[in-house]
């Protein structure tokens, strides 16, 4: 099959049908990856949770979980199937979510990543994301730390940075937090 990008990629809600999918993308991406269960329970009975896909005709190209707790949204998984990846995938998924909540007045944006994820990182400080802090050993399978990252949104953040922005994504894939019932992530 063909990954090419002919037709125009399309945002959706995630449902339980997409798993399969999902989870194959999960396990492409991650050493850790999330469990079938894991995501059951975003979609089903995490009410502050919100899970995006973006499919490239039948194909599910990427996705994206957040929380969304009052005025502040924690971005917990963002993954892209690896032949989609520097493709534009996750600046389309994260573009969405960062338009919907200037809309929805959300103040700010969190999100962990690893140091060590330059293409993560330079997708994030594009949609205007600062390194706030540390959290030490927080990638149980390697003791990496993560790098908390935030984005202020208002007026002065109405978009992402123009200019040489790079399009897609490697594995912008570290921007995740251990759903309620998964122990360990942390």
């Amino acid at each position: 099959m063909s990954h090419g990008m002919r037709e125009a990629p399309t945002l959706a809600p995630m449902t339980l049908d997409d798993l399969d999918e999902v989870m194959a993308i999960e396990r492409a991406s991650f050493q850790t990856p999330w469990s079938r269960g894991a995501f059951r329970y975003e979609l089903t009975q995490n009410r502050v949770a919100r899970s995006m896909v973006v499919r490239v005709g039948r194909q599910l190209a990427g996705y994206l979980c957040l929380w969304e707790i009052g005025h502040e949204i924690h971005i917990t998984n963002l993954a892209v199937h690896p032949s989609f990846r520097r493709r534009g995938i996750a600046r389309a998924l994260l573009g969405s979510i960062m338009l919907d909540a200037r809309r929805d007045a959300v103040e700010l944006v969190f999100l962990e990543v690893r140091p060590t994820n330059v293409e993560a990182l330079a997708l994030y400080e594009s949609f205007g994301f600062r390194v706030i802090g540390r959290r030490k050993g927080y990638y149980f399978d390697t003791g990496e730390d993560a790098l908390v990252m935030e984005a202020r949104l208002g007026a002065e953040t109405a978009g992402p940075a123009g200019g040489n922005q790079r399009t897609g994504s490697a594995v912008v894939s570290e921007a995740r937090d251990t759903p309620p019932d998964r122990g360990g992530r942390q």
